[in-house]
């Protein structure tokens, strides 16, 4: 990692009330990729945007301003905001945040919460200060959080108690200090200390469209993290361009879903979308197929989002809950294939909406509405957006050969002090991980992954950083770990291990190097598959074959498949 200095001024009194007195915190937009490997950015200008905008004000305050204040915005295990209620809560935030804790214009916050109203109003708060947010999910462990926190020089950090162990962990013992507070249930313990007596009332400050408000974290094949720089005016382009062309939800819309709200396809799915146009979201601390069955039938939710993965597993509860207040399903996060795409209509008469993004695109840029869906087909380019099939040398590929996935639009990949930004832009397009072909009449197929990520049940999940993390047990010599097939998961991660002397590949063994792996990582990136070999295949310069070991996975799981067929 780059060394990259922190700029964060000392936090001073503001005079007047205002929060733009204070000295900005310009680390951030001080290492934004240079001129020179940004990626394109295309209409734009179509959209409208001011030059001063404040995603939070449009989001939330402009319903109020307009009449729309006691519609419900947020429904949670505990409670119901309006946006009138909404904007007071963001509102006691924001200057607990400026005036308590010092944030200042660009200043990061680290979030680790579950999906609840109050990390939402937490979101939105430090969006409204002109901070930038950087949401976590729960499942990360300390080693996890470090790199967030080294990446992204962050000073504070806004943790639900029930999460703080890892956290703690995570700070204890740093050079440059990490603030943390808590809170419990809606906003109390640490947190509603300092919110007693906070005004209602924050006057935000002269954000500009272009100020960075967002840092998505996402892991590379390396397992190092990468920080993606996001806009406040991003934040408004995918609602309208995904949100109105292609989903085209209403105020009367009740959202709801599974994503974690670090997921940029959960915050645009249950936060941006239904706020942009003054709908209901719906959220759930958890959301497995039961528990998002249940919800649907309680809230009457119309707009679901979750993954393909979960739409396979609903499938066997359709006839237990009424999901006949659906209208939408979206789904992204890993391939759906086309027979959970017909299984889905069969079952429901609903056609799932299938969609690709990028946590460096922030959401979906190719996908289709409902009237022009193909099954098994990911779509056509979102309005606004464009997008074609590269060769390795960056030639246009002709309609029905594959190659990589390449897209431009108003938004476009800008990594955080990061050399892999090269990588992903080039010649002004933003090249994802994708293998795809293009169709004669413009549907984008997709085809694999062309890099080592394993995609498991809509986690992105690096390969090299579980073998890590297996490497650091005492059994474990060498271990190659790619994707494996799976009916119900779409891919596992499959781990081929050769043993230290004086170990055995028992089962015993197996559950022991799986809960190294999930007491190291994130649980969800566990192998779920583990192999003792006397050998891995290797080039002759010693580099290890990962294309040889995903084809003895592929082969080992279509054995086991045919056996239970």
């Amino acid at each position: 990692m780059p060394d990259i200095p922190a700029t964060a001024p000392e936090a001073s009194p503001r005079p007047g009330g205002s929060p733009w007195a204070r000295l900005p915190d310009t680390f951030v937009r001080d290492n934004l990729p240079p001129p020179d490997r940004m990626p394109d950015f295309v209409n734009l200008d179509r959209l409208g945007y001011p030059e001063h905008l404040n995603a939070t004000v449009e989001l939330v305050d402009r319903h109020v301003a307009e009449g729309r204040g006691e519609r419900v915005a947020l429904v949670g295990p505990d409670v119901t905001w309006t946006y009138a209620e909404l904007k007071r809560q963001i509102d006691r935030m924001a200057n607990v945040l400026v005036d308590r804790l010092g944030l200042v214009p660009g200043g990061r916050v680290l979030l680790r919460s579950a999906n609840n109203p109050t990390k939402v109003a937490l979101y939105l708060a430090i969006i409204k200060a002109g901070g930038i947010v950087v949401a976590t999910m729960p499942l990360l462990r300390a080693r996890e959080l470090t790199q967030i926190l080294d990446k992204a020089r962050i000073p504070l950090a806004l943790c639900d108690a029930g999460l703080i162990d890892e956290m703690a962990k995570a700070a204890d013992g740093r050079t440059d200090p990490v603030r943390i507070v808590t809170w419990r249930g809606t906003a109390g313990g640490e947190l509603g200390d300092l919110l007693a007596g906070a005004s209602e009332h924050f006057e935000a400050p002269p954000t500009r469209a272009d100020d960075p408000c967002l840092l998505g974290f996402t892991s590379g094949t390396t397992g190092l993290p990468k920080a993606t720089i996001h806009y406040q005016r991003d934040l408004l382009v995918i609602c309208d361009c995904y949100g109105r062309e292609v989903l085209q939800a209403t105020e009367d819309d009740v959202f709801v879903g599974s994503p974690p709200l670090a997921f940029t396809f959960g915050l645009g799915g249950l936060v941006l979308f239904p706020f942009r146009v003054g709908a209901r979201a719906v959220l759930l601390e958890k959301a497995g197929p039961a528990e998002l069955a249940a919800a649907i039938e309680r809230h009457r939710a119309t707009v679901l989002f979750t993954a393909p993965t979960a739409y396979r597993a609903m499938l066997g509860l359709v006839g237990r809950h009424d999901l006949s207040s659906l209208r939408k399903c979206v789904s992204a996060g890993e391939t759906l294939p086309a027979p959970t795409w017909h299984a889905w209509a069969k079952a429901t008469g609903l056609k799932l909406m299938d969609g690709i993004g990028a946590t460096e695109m922030l959401h979906i840029f190719i996908a289709s509405p409902e009237d022009e869906i193909r099954p098994g087909a990911t779509g056509r380019p979102v309005p606004g957006y464009e997008a074609r099939v590269i060769d390795p040398d960056g030639a246009p590929c002709p309609p029905g050969v594959p190659g990589r996935l390449a897209v431009r639009g108003p938004i476009g990949c800008r990594y955080l002090a990061d050399e892999r930004q090269s990588s992903y832009v080039r010649d002004g397009w933003n090249v994802t991980g994708d293998t795809y072909l293009q169709d004669a009449d413009g549907y984008f197929w997709f085809q694999a992954r062309n890099d080592d990520m394993i995609v498991s049940a809509g986690y992105n999940i690096a390969g090299p950083e579980v073998e890590a993390s297996l490497l650091a047990h005492p059994a474990v010599a060498e271990c190659g770990v790619v994707a494996a097939p799976c009916p119900e998961r779409g891919r596992i991660v499959a781990a081929y291990v050769v043993l230290n002397a004086g170990f055995t590949g028992t089962e015993a063994l197996t559950k022991a190097l799986q809960e190294h792996v999930k007491n190291d990582l994130a649980p969800y990136k566990y192998p779920r598959a583990l192999h003792y070999v006397e050998s891995l295949p290797k080039t002759e310069s010693g580099k290890l074959q990962r294309f040889a070991l995903r084809r003895q996975a592929e082969a080992q799981a279509a054995t086991v498949q045919g056996e239970t067929a």
